[in-house]
């Protein structure tokens, strides 16, 4: 396990030039990837799922930190570069091969509770995280999640009310869930260099709300941030009820979404549900 060539020699011998089509950046750091790894904690014996390893520079150190990995790839010129890791850590890892967008991650788990880390493909990352968030069923089975994004998105998944960044990913983060910034990475870490910084979001699940429905939710919010710039009587009166739980709750109609909390969008949710 410790006799591992270094990620770039890896790369190099397998002929792996990252994909733009796929979204793919790989880091080669082995420290920084080991701090990535340590973020959620103690990883001794604990099921993750990582989406789009790559040649499996984040997923060798969750291995080294004692983790079980099941990684889903659609880049089938990874696959031999999985396989010898594989081999290097025999029986802790399993690979699948397609597309995260429409596989059933819990039953990839065989129903056990799981950890996500991940340096999400830019170009489904933010879709795969709404869908971690969503759904009725809570606490959900990931125990965590734990990934990298373009830091302007990160920054909108931790944003206050009242902020540039504060929307809709807020809201469906922060509702029933603690999100927290936890790393900020500097675009030379990757290869290729991307335009952008980057930053890694840590998600733990909390309390949901009583007599909340998560999909009126996300409707809520949908309306309201996809005319972020109109005030709330125009922008949700289409969704049939929310301008009288504005009144019943006491919010002032005229008030444009990016002002109103967590809380008070949970309130109106409530009152709809």
């Amino acid at each position: 396990m410790g006799d591992l060539p270094p990620i770039r020699e890896v790369i190099a011998r397998h002929g792996l030039a990252a994909s733009k089509a796929l979204g793919q950046n790989f880091l080669l750091d082995e420290q920084l990837l080991a701090r990535i790894a340590g973020i959620p904690g103690d990883l001794t014996g604990a099921r993750v799922l990582e989406v789009g390893p790559g040649p499996g520079g984040l997923t060798r150190a969750l291995l080294r930190a004692g983790a079980e990995v099941t990684a889903i790839e659609m880049d089938r010129r990874c696959l031999p570069a999985l396989a010898e890791l594989g081999e290097a850590f025999p029986g802790k890892l399993t690979v699948i091969e397609g597309d995260a967008m429409k596989l059933d991650h819990g039953a990839l788990m065989s129903g056990e509770a799981f950890h996500v880390l991940s340096n999400l493909p830019y170009n489904v990352g933010t879709a795969l995280f709404v869908r971690w968030l969503s759904g009725e069923v809570w606490p959900p089975q990931w125990q965590s999640l734990t990934l990298m994004f373009q830091r302007e998105v990160a920054e909108r998944i931790v944003a206050a009310p009242g902020s540039d960044a504060y929307g809709r990913l807020a809201v469906l983060a922060q509702w029933r869930a603690a999100a927290a910034l936890a790393m900020k990475v500097h675009r030379s870490a990757f290869t290729p260099s991307p335009k952008v910084m980057s930053a890694i979001v840590h998600v733990t699940p909390a309390e949901a709300p009583e007599g909340v429905s998560a999909r009126m939710l996300e409707r809520l919010t949908e309306a309201a941030f996809g005319q972020r710039r109109k005030m709330l009587r125009q922008s949700l009166k289409g969704v049939p009820g929310a301008l009288e739980a504005l009144a019943a709750l006491g919010i002032d109609e005229t008030r444009r979404a990016e002002t109103v909390s967590v809380a008070d969008f949970v309130g109106i949710a409530k009152a709809l549900s």
